[in-house]
């Protein structure tokens, strides 16, 4: 398959049979500078059209790196950005499967101005209509951007290569060294990669969200449910420190899509249907379980920077297109390290903010500890959930019971701080003790707890909220 068909093969592979209608064929570039000719820019180096995935109406665009490189010049910038305004004016997704050597230097300041054409376009419809791009060769430099302002990254495992900076180009490193272009170092240390697939499983994978994703941000997707609405989910307490697996336990027909899987994995985010209708999901996860059911990976029940930034960008674009919230909370507290401490008050603070200000309807389900102001942030009643749920041995509080005793206590005897440990939690630190103040709506069996959550989604669908009059928030 050669490069030109590479680019061609991308769009047909992804949408649905006979479905792509190309837009611009004819355009080429411009500039003459530097012996560029027209006839060596067919198409300007990307394709543009518009299809379908499941008979849902979506905008592509593929750059083609036989091409100059694929690379960002005047015309290709214009293609795209005219993709945008038919998108904007349709409302439908618009995908890029990006593969570029970047701009194009022989078009010097009009290649500059056409990377801000296309930043714009992406800004100005964020919120409005989802928009996803996948990396399947090179993306640098400023087209790296791009990925930062769409909603969802895919990359492909082998070829992809996203970075800002080349490895070569960063002082003291190189890429034999750490190649920080790899799909590995972006969806683990960056977190602008989502998802890492190989190519034969990137475009199922990104038709599979499509598929759950509304087509803008007046619209809802809804889907007939064959699983059981009241189905039981056996053993279900098992998964309250691998919630990622929760998740897929209680969603329709065990589905649950989890996004940003590689980055600070114990803030967990995803996507899945409840009754049909698809749900966003927040949760903490303390480990991984494997598959003979024990933890093979630990991560502890503490908020930290990194997954509360990873969590504020999935309630932001939840709450942007209404997709109704779900959260599984475990939290005790905050990281405690010089690097969390540099980070942690403004991310858990926007954390507080994002929930609190999301108004779409929100479910809470404390599946283990809601200790401290950390629980607060995790989409508390105290901040604007709409309902409240917790597992009978939930711990509710404001610390753990035992450093409680010891505060309450000190210079008492060891028998005396654990008796009085013991009459703290007790009285304070159940799910019980909670439930009786108010903090808590019901508490629930865990194996119940998808009827519950669709029961309260179901009672919050009309939900409307008469938010203060303000341009936006500033934090």
């Amino acid at each position: 398959m050669s490069n030109s068909s590479s680019a061609r093969q991308r769009i047909t592979s992804l949408l649905d049979d006979s479905s792509f209608v190309e837009i611009g064929a004819g355009v080429t570039a411009r500039a003459t500078d530097f012996d560029l000719k027209p006839s060596q820019a067919l198409s300007d180096g990307v394709i543009t059209g518009y299809g379908s995935i499941e008979g849902n109406p979506v905008y592509v665009y593929s750059q083609d790196v036989s091409v100059l490189g694929g690379s960002v010049g005047e015309m290709h910038a214009k293609k795209i950005a005219h993709l945008y305004n038919l998108a904007m004016k349709t409302g439908a997704p618009v995908i890029g499967l990006l593969d570029s050597a970047g701009m194009r230097l022989q078009e010097g300041t009009d290649a500059l101005a056409a990377f801000g054409k296309i930043y714009r376009k992406m800004s100005q419809a964020s919120g409005v209509i989802p928009q996803i791009t996948a990396v399947f060769g090179n993306c640098g430099g400023g087209l790296a951007v791009l990925t930062g302002l769409a909603d969802f990254t895919f990359i492909e495992e082998k070829s992809g290569k996203l970075f800002v900076s080349s490895p070569n180009a960063i002082s003291g490193n190189y890429t034999e060294k750490l190649d920080t272009a790899s799909a590995d170092f972006q969806s683990k240390e960056t977190g602008l990669a989502d998802f890492v697939c190989s190519a034969d499983e990137i475009y199922d994978q990104m038709r599979a969200l499509v598929t759950m994703l509304p087509l803008n941000n007046e619209d809802e997707r809804l889907e007939d449910c064959d699983d059981d609405l009241n189905r039981p989910t056996a053993n279900m307490a098992a998964f309250a420190g691998d919630t990622a697996a929760a998740l897929a336990q209680i969603a329709d027909n065990n589905d649950f899509v989890e996004v940003g899987s590689a980055y600070a994995p114990y803030m967990v985010t995803g996507l899945m249907r409840l009754n049909g209708q698809t749900v966003g999901a927040i949760a903490n996860r303390a480990e991984i379980l494997g598959e003979d059911g024990k933890a093979k990976e630990k991560f502890g029940t503490k908020l930290r920077p990194a997954g509360c930034r990873k969590a504020v960008t999935f309630i932001s674009f939840c709450d942007a297109f209404n997709i109704p919230i779900v959260t599984l909370t475990n939290v005790d507290g905050f990281g405690a390290c010089i690097e969390c401490e540099k980070k942690m008050g403004r991310a858990v603070a926007g954390l507080t903010f994002a929930f609190a200000s999301a108004s779409v309807p929100k479910v809470n389900v404390v599946v283990g500890k809601a200790l401290g102001t950390g629980a607060i942030a995790m989409n508390s009643g105290s901040i604007g959930c709409d309902v409240t749920y917790a597992w009978p041995n939930a711990e509710i509080g404001t610390m753990n019971a035992q450093d409680a005793a010891k505060i309450l206590y000190d210079g008492q005897a060891a028998d005396v701080i654990s008796e009085k440990a013991s009459e703290y939690a007790a009285l304070q630190n159940g799910a019980k003790s909670a439930a009786a103040r108010g903090y808590v709506d019901s508490i629930i069996d865990p194996d119940e707890t998808r009827k519950y959550v669709i029961s309260a989604l179901d009672m919050m669908y009309a939900k409307h909220v008469n938010a203060p009059a303000k341009k936006h928030g500033t934090v």
